[in-house]
């Protein structure tokens, strides 16, 4: 199982084809859950990347047991979302 940490903040989402799905812009680790930016401007990417973002309402929630993988840089979903 994958465990979600605030270090994931930031991160690029991918999906199961490799493509881009958003930004993680916060990771909520009692409930186990990656809120995603779907499509972020390029100023809202390099704020998440610093860690200075926060999730709103149009955030996807993700949680951990449908991540199957997280490097340095991205998580990647098993499923689609």
């Amino acid at each position: 199982m994958t465990v979600l940490s605030t270090a994931d903040e930031g991160k690029v989402l991918m999906d199961t084809e490799a493509e881009e799905i958003g930004v993680v812009t916060e990771v909520d680790t009692d409930e186990q859950i990656a809120y995603v930016e779907p499509n972020p401007g390029i100023a809202e990417a390099m704020l998440q990347g610093l860690g200075f973002g926060d999730a709103d309402e149009d955030d996807i929630s993700v949680p951990a047991d449908s991540v199957a993988t997280v490097t340095d840089t991205e998580l990647r979903v098993d499923t689609d979302l």
